[in-house]
């Protein structure tokens, strides 16, 4: 259908990620943001960029290697895309670096000092002189590149010293290169002993330590040159699963070579010296991109840096204790509960512990015969993990999906994996060339009457430290029609049953994205027929062709949208003709915003549902995802009101405009900021700003 929709109409998927890191860039210079929490930001901006160069712009490279001239959806081969891609990345590094030696200036002036060694007094150099020796120097291993020993492997993102030496008394030889690995299992920032009666706390990064001690290693050579590098590699993982007798085996063998994935990016300090760059662009077979940082290559040591400071609580932000459920005070039993009302919860601004304790009375109770859930990233301290392998241990049928292929989170998965196998669990890895990325748990349970199903259905992963900092819904129930399309998909998932015919649930990639698409076209016959028609959707990401092109063209017949989209999308909003009714929003704040939420007028009989989808190809079409409906009137209002707190943000909203680029949501209303609104209507009580009738 969308044939006949020029490319021009649409953004292209990469750069609009390019703009999105800008706006994370924007909270760190941002003056009204508190001074440690921009330092965070910026640490957030380079890991962003560090996983879009290993995966998107490796990608990109690899069709230019392959001979691809296509172009994709937005009117852009991959070669002039990959020329967009570096010049806006690279400006961005620039604006990055310039923001980081500012933040550095305000900081000192706080009393938190980065030093150099050569700054330091007497007293603290013989204190990180021992320190050096210590506990660095035991760590470090020098790497010569010479005819017997050849260039090392110089693993994915982590700094190095790149170190030209010459023979003591031979200085018409040629220099000799060697590198080495800034450890990165010590702490990058060391603390240096405070000056006699100072107040300040001064540190100092690990690097600057060992190039001032770096003739400790090369003991009859003179150092004529250290400066850091770092190499970015292609860290997709390559698995043919229909061959892989063993998938968790697999991954571990597609990991190990994921460390010699080929290089896609360069990165060296200011003023690196050319001899060593020719030898390291050589090995590394890397003409561009190489990007010359004026400071500390790899900022994400930031957000560690910022966790690490005590002391400094003015400088960050106020510390917000999630209130535990109302409607699960006292604490009494889920199952209890949930026989009388279903409960929706909002994550970060209400605890995660509901979700835990659901699982933790599930594995103590003696009625409870199975527990059914997914997993796809789970923190490292997890109590969900000791919490099934204790019911698995106690005799209880527990079955756990691990997504093995969840991006970098792979290794920590499979530690999981093993766990639970031990304990008894069945543990399941999905279906062949689906990643499960759907999050639901089912707990079935013996009662007075029969069978009963509980049910949690969540917007975000089962990980109680992300749930800290990303806004995400959950709903509890015990509604038959939901237990019942829960038991048929861990069948379709566990087993070989094939798609069942679901009463409430869509599932991708069977049915959802058709499910969506007649919810669209339902909107578009109702504004044609003159009913009221509106949808609002809050997602992280649009790229789905198909999915835009069904939104301008309920747009054209007068359908209302708001999209509330926080990273990339490919549609332009506002253009005539096209998408005039179609506004687009995009809020970066405190917190991460995470949930996804899908509202459907329907002439005044709203359908309103959550999901675990982005409207991206891979949600729809590579992933099992999962919508599920919201059936109870409260609790859709609730729904209502999140999605309303967003659409009348004018404080933290940026508005995409038809160009692609954003401004922020400028009016003459008070100002409102939808995350700092929410910590303060907890429980959800109706909204005066309402914008839905």
């Amino acid at each position: 259908m969308h044939r006949d929709i020029k490319t021009g109409n649409y953004v292209n998927r990469d750069l609009s990620w390019v703009e999105f890191n800008r706006r994370v860039l924007q909270e760190a210079q941002d003056q009204t943001t508190p001074l440690l929490e921009r330092l965070r930001f910026l640490g957030i901006v380079a890991s962003n960029l560090d996983e879009f160069m290993s995966v998107r712009v490796a990608e990109t490279k690899e069709k230019i290697k392959a001979g691809f001239t296509q172009k994709d959806f937005s009117g852009y081969t991959p070669a002039g895309l990959y020329r967009r891609l570096i010049k806006r990345t690279g400006a961005m590094v620039t604006e990055q670096y310039k923001t980081y030696r500012e933040l550095i200036r305000l900081l000192a002036k706080k009393g938190v000092v980065l030093q150099e060694y050569i700054d330091l007094n007497a007293t603290q150099q013989r204190a990180m002189d021992q320190y050096y020796h210590e506990i660095i120097f035991p760590v470090l291993t020098p790497m010569a590149i010479d005819q017997s020993r050849p260039f090392p492997l110089v693993h994915n993102k982590s700094v190095y010293l790149s170190v030209m030496l010459q023979k003591e008394g031979e200085q018409e030889d040629e220099p000799f290169l060697a590198i080495v690995q800034v450890p990165s299992n010590l702490p990058r920032v060391v603390p240096i002993p405070l000056r006699a009666n100072s107040k300040k706390k001064t540190f100092i990064l690990i690097e600057d330590l060992i190039k001032h001690h770096i003739h400790t290693l090369f003991s009859g050579y003179v150092p004529l040159a250290v400066q850091e590098f770092r190499v970015t590699r292609n860290a997709d993982l390559s698995i043919n699963e229909e061959e892989a007798e063993d998938l968790l085996e697999a991954i571990e063998k597609e990991l190990r070579r994921r460390r010699r994935g080929s290089p896609v990016r360069l990165e060296v300090c200011k003023d690196f010296r050319q001899d060593a760059l020719d030898e390291l662009q050589e090995e590394f077979e890397i003409q561009d991109p190489v990007y010359e940082i004026d400071g500390p290559l790899d900022l994400s040591f930031l957000a560690g840096f910022v966790d690490s400071l005590e002391g400094f609580t003015h400088l960050k932000y106020s510390p917000v204790k999630p209130v535990y459920p109302p409607e699960f005070l006292p604490r009494e039993s889920h199952f209890e509960l949930l026989r009388r009302r279903d409960v929706l919860v909002h994550h970060p601004y209400e605890s995660f512990e509901p979700v835990t304790d659901f699982i933790l009375e599930a594995s103590e109770d003696p009625k409870v015969m199975a527990i059914k859930m997914t997993l796809y990233r789970v923190n490292g301290d997890s109590r969900l993990i000791p919490a099934l392998a204790l019911a698995a241990e106690s005799g209880k049928q527990v079955t756990v999906v691990v997504e093995l292929k969840a991006r970098f989170d792979e290794e920590r998965n499979i530690a999981w994996a093993r766990k639970l196998e031990k304990a008894g669990c069945h543990v399941v890895y999905g279906l062949v060339g689906l990643k499960t990325h759907a999050k639901i748990i089912l707990v079935v349970r013996r009662e007075q009457h029969g069978v009963r199903r509980y049910v949690h259905v969540g917007t975000g992963n089962y990980n109680e430290s992300t749930a800290k900092v990303y806004t995400d819904v959950g709903l509890f129930t015990s509604n038959p029609i939901i237990g019942e399309d829960a038991s048929g998909l861990f069948n379709e998932i566990t087993g070989y049953s094939g798609p069942k015919a679901l009463q409430a649930f869509r599932v991708a990639p069977d049915g959802m994205k058709d499910e969506l698409f007649a919810l669209i076209r339902r909107e578009r016959e109702h504004a044609q027929q003159g009913r009221k028609a509106r949808i609002i959707a809050k997602i992280n990401s649009l790229s789905h062709q198909d999915m835009i092109d069904e939104l301008y063209i309920a747009s054209q017949a007068g359908v209302q949208i708001d999209l509330i989209v926080r990273g990339v999308c490919c549609l332009r909003p506002g253009v005539e003709g096209l998408s005039e009714n179609i506004r687009v929003i995009s809020i970066v704040d405190r917190f991460l915003e995470h949930s996804r939420l899908f509202y459907f007028e329907n002439a005044g009989n709203p359908d309103v549902f959550l999901s675990s989808a982005d409207w991206m190809t891979r949600n729809l079409q590579r992933r099992i995802e999962l919508m599920c409906p919201v059936f109870d009137p409260e609790l859709k209002r609730m729904l209502v009101d999140i999605l309303n707190l967003s659409l009348n943000d004018n404080v933290k909203a940026r508005e995409l405009m038809p160009g692609g680029n954003y401004v922020f949501v400028k009016n003459e209303k008070p100002p409102l900021r939808s995350q700092t609104e929410a910590m303060g209507i907890i429980p959800w009580k109706p909204a005066e700003w309402s914008i839905l009738t």
